[in-house]
């Protein structure tokens, strides 16, 4: 089974994305499951992981009505105000629903670079992790030890890093800073990390060769079974098409791999339930 484990569908219309503006050029306009499907079709994708782009609940609502409506959206990784003063109860009432299977608070984003780590976030970690919802960890390379310390503090809680931490791809002075510190990440048992997002983090025309020593460093610290597949579609469009990013992942990890990398990871970290 093939599950593509993260992309985005977003209405600009709605107002709460912050990020997306018209300068935005070709991302800027509606990206419906309609326009998705047939590329899953093409690349024999059977079900998906659909992931926040608003900081807001009302995208995530909007998020989880779009799969019950979707029978190949498997899952949701939404947003929540985790330092809400009802986070629990709004946790609580969230994992009921078994399409809501993780959260993303997109640290990448926010000023404080360890915000994550404040004291008063506790109860809201706690609680995520007590219902079986992942911590989907997007963030860029200066976060890596903030996520580290996270992990340890939290071992119950499962993590996720988005777009392998975001790599400069092709940038010799930062590979070790984000090797290394993919490495730190890997030694927490509780820590998985997406294949996902590595185009858009490379120069144009990047290919397989440019690509595999970023995909064989994170087999290598995370092992198959700790390594999920995701297309970070559209965005992944600024770059390359989905066909070609499948091409491009299917050749970076070995074929014996293809079945955990490309699947089974994902629905075993996410709870997932494709297809109902």
């Amino acid at each position: 089974m093939r599950i593509d484990a993260h992309h985005h569908l977003w209405d600009p219309g709605r107002g709460d994305y912050g990020w997306l503006t018209p300068v935005m050029g070709g991302l800027y306009r509606t990206f419906s499951a309609d326009d998705l499907s047939p590329l899953l079709a093409a690349a024999g994708i059977d079900g998906t992981l659909l992931v926040q782009a608003a900081p807001t609940e009302a995208e995530t609502d909007w998020l989880l009505d779009i799969a019950r409506a979707t029978p190949w959206i498997a899952g949701v990784v939404g947003w929540l105000d985790l330092e809400a003063a009802d986070i629990t109860g709004r946790i609580a009432a969230r994992a009921a629903d078994p399409l809501f299977v993780g959260v993303r608070p997109m640290l990448q984003d926010l000023a404080q670079r360890d915000w994550i780590l404040r004291a008063g976030l506790t109860p809201a970690l706690a609680a995520l992790a007590a219902h079986g919802l992942v911590f989907d960890a997007l963030i860029a390379v200066d976060q890596i030890d903030v996520v580290v310390t996270l992990a340890a503090r939290h071992p119950d809680l499962t993590i996720v890093i988005d777009h392998a931490a975001k790599p400069l791809i092709g940038d010799a002075a930062g590979w070790s800073p984000w090797a290394d510190g993919m490495d730190r990440l890997a030694a927490r048992p509780n820590v998985a990390c997406k294949l996902s997002g590595l185009l858009t983090e490379a120069p144009a025309g990047a290919d397989t060769e440019m690509l595999h020593p970023y995909a064989a460093h994170l087999l290598a610290a995370f092992g198959a079974d700790r390594l999920v597949w995701g297309s970070d579609w559209p965005v992944l469009t600024t770059t390359a098409s989905y066909a070609d990013w499948w091409r491009i992942a299917a050749a970076l990890i070995p074929a014996a791999d293809h079945q955990a990398v490309f699947g089974g990871n994902a629905v075993r970290l996410y709870r997932l339930r494709p297809g109902g």
